[in-house]
């Protein structure tokens, strides 16, 4: 999920930054504005009790992207942007490598339960039917195929 959200915040930065090219003030407004929104999501969610000084330091950076942020639309700044994309990258690239350290770790292990464990054999269940259901069925009108409408 922090992976996505820094994934996300990159994108917004590059369209951000496509916008400022072609000198296109909306689209450049809005882009930064969502990232500046999911900055703050970041910075909001992080544990300050539990995360001590990471979360300190994380929270440091986060306010510094976001006051560089403000640069972008005030003064139309790519530079600003950039200088936040290369802050944000090795952090979303490190979660992007946990995430598939993750997988693998938990890929490896269910694969450990799957071969410590037997195979149930499975045994064919007889079909047994109830002789009420039988004589039920056996009264039954069968379909004939034909459509009757009114």
């Amino acid at each position: 999920m922090v992976f996505m959200l820094f994934e996300k915040t990159l994108s917004c930065l590059q369209e951000a930054l496509r916008a400022i090219e072609v000198k296109d003030i909306q689209r450049r407004c809005n882009a930064n504005c969502k990232a500046q929104e999911l900055i703050a999501h970041l910075s909001n969610t992080l544990d300050m009790d539990q995360g001590g000084e990471i979360a300190a330091n994380l929270e440091r950076l986060y306010t510094h992207c976001m006051i560089r942020l403000m640069d972008v639309d005030r003064h139309n700044s790519a530079d600003a942007a950039n200088e936040v994309i290369r802050l944000l990258t090795p952090l979303r690239d490190s979660w992007a490598a946990l995430a598939d350290k993750s997988e693998d770790d938990m890929r490896q292990a269910i694969m450990a339960v799957q071969q410590s464990q037997p195979r149930p054999q499975t045994q064919p269940v007889p079909h047994q039917r109830s002789h009420a259901s039988t004589d039920e069925n056996q009264n039954r009108p069968r379909p004939s195929g034909l459509s009757i409408s009114a």
